[in-house]
Formats: C-alpha cells, sequence, structure tokens
C-alpha cells in the first residue's frame, strides 16, 4: 500500500488590510509597523466632547500650532510597534543586569573617592524625578497628541522613561547599601538643595504646557540633549577619573536609549518643520526659549559638581545641541 502526500498552497484572496492597501497604493503586504499604525487614528463621528476642555474634540488637531496634512507622516525611524520594542527594551535591559551584577559583586563603588561620592548623590539619584518629570510630559503627550505614528512612540518613551528612573534609584541603592536613604535625601534634594531649585521649577513648568508639541520639543529635544550631555557626559568623566567608572557601566542603558531615541526625535522635528515654514518657525522659537531656560537652570548644578568648569562645561553642552539643531535643517521646506 502506498500513500501519496500532496500539498497544497492556499492563496490569500488579499494580502493586507484595506486601509493599508487604500495608502500603500495596491494590496502589497505590510510590516506589522505599517499594519499597527496607519489610520489607526479616529477622526470622527465622535459623542461626546471632554469636559475638561469643551473647546476641544477628544481627538483634536487644534491641540498643537504645528499643523501636517498627513500625521501618519511622523512614522518611528525604530519601526517600533508592541512586540519590536519589547524585544528591543528586554536584550537592553539583559545587558543592564549583567552590569549590576559586576558591579555588586566587585564591590565597585567601593573604590570611589570619597569626596565625588557625595557629589554623586547629589547629581545622579535625584535625577529620577527628573525622568519621572519626563514621564509625565511623554505621558501627557501621548493623551492629546495626534497620529498614532507619534502616540505610540511617545507611548514607548513614557516607559522608558520610568525604566530610566529605575536604574538611577537601583544605583542609590548600591550607593546607601540597599538601606533606601539615598532615595529619600533625592527627594528632599530635588524639592530644597539650591542646585536642583531651577531644573524643578523647568520641569514643572514643562508639566503644564498647552501645546503638545512644545512640550515635545522641551523634554525630548532641549531638556534631554542639555542634561544627558551635562550629567553622562561632562559629569561622568569627571567621575571616571574619581573612581566611578562603575556607575558609566551601570548608566550605559541610558545612554543607549538616548542615542536611539535621538532618532526618532529628529526624525520628527525635521518632518514637522518641512511641512510649512510656520511649523519651522515654531519649532525655532521653541528651541531658543526652553534652550535658555534650560542653561540657566543646570548652572547650579554644574557649579555644584565641576566647580570653576561648570560654564566651560555648559558651553560645550550648549555647542552640542546647537549642532544637532543645525543639522535638521528646520528652515527648508519639502517641495509638493
Amino acid at each position: 500500500m502506498t500513500v501519496d502526500i500532496k500539498t497544497t498552497t492556499v492563496q490569500p484572496r488579499r494580502h493586507t488590510f484595506a486601509h493599508i492597501a487604500r495608502r500603500l497604493g495596491s494590496d502589497k503586504p505590510a510590516s506589522r509597523y505599517e499594519e499597527a499604525t496607519y489610520d489607526m487614528q479616529p477622526s470622527a463621528n465622535f459623542h461626546y466632547r471632554p469636559t475638561w476642555a469643551p473647546d476641544y474634540e477628544i481627538f483634536d488637531r487644534r491641540r498643537t500650532v504645528v499643523t501636517m496634512e498627513d500625521w501618519d507622516a511622523l512614522k518611528d525611524p525604530r519601526q517600533y510597534y508592541y512586540g519590536a520594542y519589547t524585544i528591543a527594551r528586554a536584550r537592553m535591559m539583559e545587558s543592564t543586569e549583567k552590569n549590576f551584577a559586576f558591579v555588586e559583586k566587585r564591590s565597585a563603588f567601593a573604590k570611589i573617592d570619597a569626596d565625588w561620592r557625595a557629589k554623586l548623590e547629589l547629581y545622579i539619584v535625584p535625577l529620577r524625578h527628573f525622568e519621572w518629570g519626563a514621564n509625565m510630559n511623554n505621558c501627557n503627550i501621548t493623551d492629546l497628541g495626534y497620529g498614532a505614528a507619534i502616540t505610540q512612540a511617545t507611548m514607548y518613551a513614557t516607559m522608558d522613561r520610568l525604566g530610566n528612573a529605575q536604574i538611577l534609584s537601583r544605583i542609590g541603592l548600591l550607593l546607601d547599601n540597599q538601606t533606601g536613604d539615598s532615595l529619600a535625601k533625592a527627594k528632599v534634594d530635588w524639592m530644597e538643595h539650591p542646585a536642583w531649585q531651577k531644573t524643578r521649577q523647568m520641569v514643572e513648568d514643562s508639566l503644564v504646557l498647552e501645546d503638545w508639541f512644545e512640550q515635545f520639543v522641551a523634554q525630548n529635544l532641549v531638556f534631554d540633549a542639555l542634561v544627558y550631555s551635562l550629567v553622562f557626559g561632562t559629569f561622568d568623566a569627571e567621575g571616571q577619573d574619581r573612581g566611578a567608572a562603575a556607575v558609566s557601566l551601570l548608566t550605559e542603558f541610558i545612554t543607549d536609549w538616548h542615542e536611539e531615541t535621538t532618532r526618532w526625535v529628529d526624525f520628527v522635528m525635521t518632518r514637522v518643520a518641512k511641512e510649512t515654514p510656520e511649523n519651522a518657525a515654531a519649532i525655532e522659537a521653541w528651541i531658543t526659549k526652553w534652550k535658555a531656560i534650560a542653561l540657566a537652570a543646570l548652572l547650579p548644578l554644574a557649579n555644584e559638581v565641576l566647580g570653576d568648569g561648570a560654564s566651560a562645561a555648559l558651553k560645550i553642552t550648549e555647542q552640542k545641541l546647537d549642532a544637532r539643531v543645525a543639522k535638521l535643517s528646520l528652515g527648508e521646506r519639502t517641495m509638493a
């Protein structure tokens, strides 16, 4: 007796969803990112206006002065949808966990100079509150923003900032031998220490901005560029000469994350600016406004940590931001 095994190929009647096919122009297979992003934004048939903002629809393009013909043009160059995002972050966290285990096993924090240890507790642990402010800013952008292309990315950024805050908290626990005293002190420093008060005011002022895209510019471009360059650049380099090289290892997740996120932020800025001259002018004005505020806010902290080198360090930090902004070509507009 013989058995013949035959295979049959079933051709799908179509390869993607209708709304994707209409956007891409043909019935070709779409990526998971495209399926999870394009035309997901509700745009009609709303039942009520929000009671807390009755002048707007629950999803409303008018919540920012910048305009886009197609908000889905602000797609994430990282192509993050939920699955890809969680896999990428899990891999990054695996490396971070190994770094923490290495530092604890080798008692690497014991080699930090005593005077620098005090400065480290002042600048690194209270930064968890800056990250929490960034978490809330991106959460608000997700709430008020328009277009799934940007709001899903800002939701991921929201969770990333919570993760960054947790890493900084774990560094504090290593500094205080797991007692939690450093975290309590960090809150007091954030609320009361003169070095942090202008930065705290800057963060709190950003929390109540009415234009969500201004909030995006302030937090994800200006604040992050200046704070990260100063803390994880200049401060960190100084700390390596004081026996704190282990801190660089533990904050590698944050610096790698910022480098990756910069690609997305810069793409969004460039694309929005190229849409209209008015968009570009608004972004330039916001950058100028918040850069001045941030530099003034960070000066007391830089003075506390670097002393006489504070002004020079902030100047270098400002130049790095200016160079990055120059590459965005905010004054150039795409041809129709």
